[in-house]
């Protein structure tokens, strides 16, 4: 099978962690070629995610490695077994761009969620109307046919509330975001009010960060920490206007984490912040 053009997101990260195993366990990419009789090649093209590998092959690889890191060898097992094409957003394939994908997967398979808003509401907490303003106001301005697939996109990622056990999910929004009268007064006005019924589910906490709040949290990127069904894939999503990032090394995991705690205690506690937004609301 040649290697994959464009893995995803999440086919990479199941590469770049049995890397880091076998990283740890002092062997090189030739020492596992050796137990897979294949060559180092092979294997870095595995742990790029440009190649795919069977669940029984990954186990072999923990033994190798001795990992008895039961729960991460089920996760990991898990990815390698995924197929294309048995999701909602493989619909988009060839549509849109490839991180639009990765970031409906990466919530998808998500057990909690945590964002920091600075300028813009979350993805899954937009109107239709507000997500085509958004789209619109895009530079280089896109297609008309691609602004209405990118809405239709973002509006099916809501999907992940309609399951039996909705992930936990938290959102802090700064003020600024809660002003900004994105697509005019009875767009912005619209969102406001979604926002707060979107709020009174018991999955979803909302908090608000106001512009006299005394500590300054210098973010101007939306952040997205995503908790993994293992602590090892807890990965973070930096969004920006030129395209999204995934972090993941311990390093950036820890700063995040950090980040978030520091933002949520910076912010006004969920019943605060939903009479805030009613305020702002009634403004407009």
């Amino acid at each position: 099978m040649p290697p994959r053009d464009n893995p995803t997101a999440r086919q990479i990260r199941l590469g770049s962690e049995l890397r880091k195993l076998r990283e740890r366990a002092g062997m090189t990419a030739r020492d596992a070629g050796g137990l897979l009789s294949t060559d180092a090649a092979r294997i870095s093209n595995i742990e790029a995610g440009r190649l795919g590998i069977s669940d029984e092959r990954i186990r072999r690889l923990f033994t190798f490695y001795q990992s008895d890191d039961e729960p991460l060898l089920a996760a990991l097992c898990a990815i390698a077994t995924e197929r294309r094409g048995t999701h909602w957003w493989d619909e988009y394939r060839g549509i849109l761009a490839p991180g639009f994908l990765d970031i409906a997967e990466l919530e998808h398979h998500a057990t909690g969620l945590r964002c920091l808003q600075p300028m813009t509401f979350p993805g899954v907490l937009q109107t239709e109307e507000y997500a085509r303003a958004l789209f619109a106001g895009v530079i280089p301005q896109v297609p008309g046919e691609e602004v209405d697939a990118r809405v239709e996109h973002r509006m099916k990622r809501r999907a992940i509330f309609d399951r039996e056990a909705p992930p936990q999910f938290e959102a802090i929004v700064h003020e600024a975001a809660l002003r900004m009268r994105v697509g005019g007064r009875k767009v912005a006005r619209d969102q406001l009010e979604y926002l707060l019924q979107a709020s009174e589910q018991d999955w979803i906490a909302l908090r608000v960060i106001p512009f006299a709040a005394d500590d300054f949290i210098e973010v101007t990127q939306t952040v997205m920490y995503a908790t993994g069904t293992v602590p090892q894939l807890d990965t973070v999503h930096i969004d920006t206007p030129f395209g999204g990032r995934f972090l993941d090394t311990a390093a950036d995991l820890d700063r995040y984490r950090a980040l978030l705690t520091f933002a949520e205690q910076t912010s006004l506690a969920p019943d605060e912040s939903r009479s805030f937004i009613h305020h702002i609301a009634r403004e407009l």
